[in-house]
């Protein structure tokens, strides 16, 4: 097997107009989904429809896990949300915002942080009526 593939990382971002970080990851239109080599160099970048609905209620962790992302840069997620992709094995940058084209070049960059913010409307026992 190829080493530099067993290194690479998979980073979904959810877009929504204008090629900005959607404000919220389930009513994205579509994720870009960005393959990392362990040079910190971007080898490709796939788009992945969004499904309709709200995210934390959506299959969309399994999808993401089957293209094997492991993490989401995510504008505004809440904790529902952030426990069903937890629980397949992606794990969630929170507050990311502004263009797709800049967020991922700061990531690999190293300048992206979690901002520990959650959406206080979204909890575990959020129920969809959007």
């Amino acid at each position: 097997m190829n080493n530099n593939l067993i290194n690479m990382k998979k980073i979904a971002i959810p877009v929504g107009d204008n090629n900005q970080i959607d404000e919220h990851f389930g009513h994205c239109k579509y994720y870009e989904i960005y393959t990392i080599s362990d040079e910190n160099k971007i080898v490709n970048m796939q788009t992945l429809p969004s499904e309709e609905g709200c995210g934390c209620k959506s299959n969309i962790a399994g999808v993401l896990a089957k293209h094997e992302v492991t993490i989401m840069l995510a504008g505004g997620i809440g904790a529902g949300a952030i426990n069903v992709l937890n629980r397949s094995n992606i794990d969630v940058i929170r507050g990311c915002s502004g263009s797709v084209e800049t967020l991922i070049k700061q990531f690999v960059e190293g300048q992206v942080s979690d901002s520990g913010e959650t959406c206080v409307q979204h909890g575990d026992d959020h129920q969809c009526s959007h």
